[in-house]
This record gives C-alpha cells, sequence and structure tokens, in this order.
C-alpha cells in the first residue's frame, strides 16, 4: 500500500521546487537579457529594469557583425582550434586512461600518481613559453593545441569509467579469441564508453570555445586570433577591428553608442551560439557519464 505524502513532505517539495525555480531564473536572465539586448532598439534597452523581451526589434547589430571579417577570422580560427584540438584531447585522454583502467598494468598506482602532481604544480608561465618557444609553435595553431592536450581531471574520470563499466570477462573473452590491445579499445571499449566520451567532447570542446588566455599570450599574428580574442577586444577594451571602426565611423554623432552597444550584445550572442547548440546533443549523456564515471577515484 502506498504510504500517504505527509504535510511536511509536500512543504519541503514546494520549497525546494521554489527554490529551484528561483535560482534557475536568476542564472538564466543575464543570457535572456544579452538575446534580448541584441534584438532591441538601443535607445529602449534600459527603458525598464528587467529586459523580458526585445524592445524595438532591432537586427542591425547582427548585420554589422556579420559584415566583419575579424568576426568571421576569428569564427573560423575557433572552429579549427576546438575541432582539432577536441579530437587530440580525445585521442590523448583515451589512450592514457585505458591502461590506467586495466588492473594488470605494472606501476599504475606511480604512473597515477606522476599525473596526479601536475594537477597541483606546474612550471609556471614563463618556462612554459621558453619551452614553446623553444618547440617552436609560438605564433603557430598548434600552441593552441597541443599543450593543452591532455587534461589529468578527465583522464581519472575516463579512467573510473572505463574500470567500472567494462567488464573484465568481456576484456577476457576478447584475449582468447586473440584480439590485442588496439582492436579491443577500438571494437570493445569505444563502443561502451560513449556517454563518457561524449562528455569529455563537451568539457575539452567548451574549454577550447572559450579560451582566450593562451591566444593572449602565444598569438602575435591578428589572422590567427581565434573569435574570443576579438570578443574580448570588443567588450573589455573597447576596440573594434577595421571594419567595425569604418561602420562606427560612418554613424551619426548621436547614434554612436548606440551601435557600439547593439554590436557587443551581438558578438556575445554571435560568439555563444556553438556552445548553445552543442550542449543538447550531449545533454542525454552527461548525468551518466558523469555520475559513473565518479563514483570512486
Amino acid at each position: 500500500m502506498k504510504q500517504a505524502t505527509s504535510k511536511a513532505d509536500k512543504l519541503f517539495d514546494i520549497l525546494n521546487i521554489t527554490i529551484v525555480i528561483m535560482i534557475s531564473l536568476i542564472i538564466l536572465y543575464p543570457l535572456v537579457f544579452v538575446v534580448n539586448a541584441s534584438f532591441s532598439d538601443p535607445t529602449r534597452i534600459y527603458e525598464v529594469p528587467l529586459l523580458l523581451y526585445p524592445r524595438g526589434f532591432n537586427v542591425e547589430g547582427y548585420k554589422e557583425v556579420l559584415k566583419s571579417t575579424d568576426i568571421w577570422t576569428g569564427f573560423k580560427n575557433a572552429v579549427i582550434y576546438t575541432g582539432l584540438g577536441t579530437i587530440i584531447n580525445l585521442t590523448v585522454t583515451t589512450v592514457a586512461a585505458y591502461p590506467l583502467s586495466r588492473p594488470g598494468l605494472r606501476g599504475k598506482k606511480f604512473i597515477t600518481l606522476f599525473f596526479t602532481v601536475t594537477m597541483f604544480f606546474s612550471g609556471g608561465l614563463i618556462p612554459t613559453y621558453l619551452v614553446n618557444q623553444q618547440l617552436g609553435i609560438v605564433n603557430t595553431i598548434w600552441v593552441m593545441i597541443l599543450p593543452g592536450a591532455l587534461g589529468v581531471y578527465n583522464m581519472i574520470l575516463m579512467r573510473t569509467y572505463f574500470s567500472q563499466n567494462i567488464p573484465n570477462d568481456l576484456i577476457e573473452s576478447a584475449y582468447i579469441d586473440g584480439a590485442n590491445d588496439l582492436w579491443l579499445l577500438w571494437k570493445v571499449v569505444l563502443p561502451l564508453a560513449t556517454p563518457i566520451i561524449a562528455v569529455m567532447a563537451m568539457f575539452y570542446g567548451v574549454g577550447r570555445w572559450n579560451a582566450y588566455f593562451d591566444a593572449l599570450i602565444y598569438l602575435q599574428d591578428r589572422a590567427k586570433y581565434p573569435l574570443q580574442i576579438i570578443l574580448r577586444e570588443i567588450l573589455v577594451q573597447g576596440q573594434f577591428g577595421q571594419d567595425m571602426n569604418q561602420i562606427i565611423a560612418g554613424s551619426a554623432e548621436s547614434e554612436l553608442l548606440m551601435l557600439k552597444m547593439t554590436l557587443k550584445y551581438s558578438v556575445v550572442i554571435v560568439s555563444s551560439l556553438p556552445v548553445l547548440l552543442f550542449y543538447p546533443v550531449v545533454a542525454k549523456y552527461f548525468e551518466k557519464g558523469i555520475l559513473v564515471g565518479s563514483i570512486k577515484g
């Protein structure tokens, strides 16, 4: 017989749901504001304290942003850095995590400790820069890809997932049938590890798409700048590319500040859109991959 829910339980559920909804609204409102502001008449954005819908529909900011060669070049570079970098990240992480998940690997504890130490200690910015300079990858696309090829925390998550979710009996059966380690990893392990691979792809992809500090330090050629550097110049430094400066210079003085404001909001949406579109694709794997992969270290 189903136990009746007490009034205290109902009150707790109502209170809990209310708090979650309020926190969600607080988190989502900045994004909602930027989206609405990018489509609003810039003279009407601050008419009300809360901008819950566009006021005076306007897409001029998007039109001008899409005319900018700096934006298109930055977008292309960001796609290259994110796509190629994420593929390398997944490859290196998988190759490192799978052997460490197998009980028969000699020195597994020492190797894991060696990896873990790097999470807390590093050479610092200047030694890292000197190493990259000696390798000859400064001011190339490889400086945006190779130095961050392995995330130790992500590798530990993937190793834990492999050890908990890949049955030893299945692996032993494959060995009996004559499979080697590479065939086993490609044909048996990876097909069973779709959730954690999707989660790792999201972690690495979002991190690389939003990264700007490495580009700020290592890249001098503007043609190699990712989109986030262009966005930083516009939002933080108030600098616009040559194309945008021509657009602004051709505007009336009374429209100057409003045009800059519209361009800023539009650039934020353009730079955030790929991440917003990517998340729903891997969302169904996210909970399973994280919860199962982080039960024990």
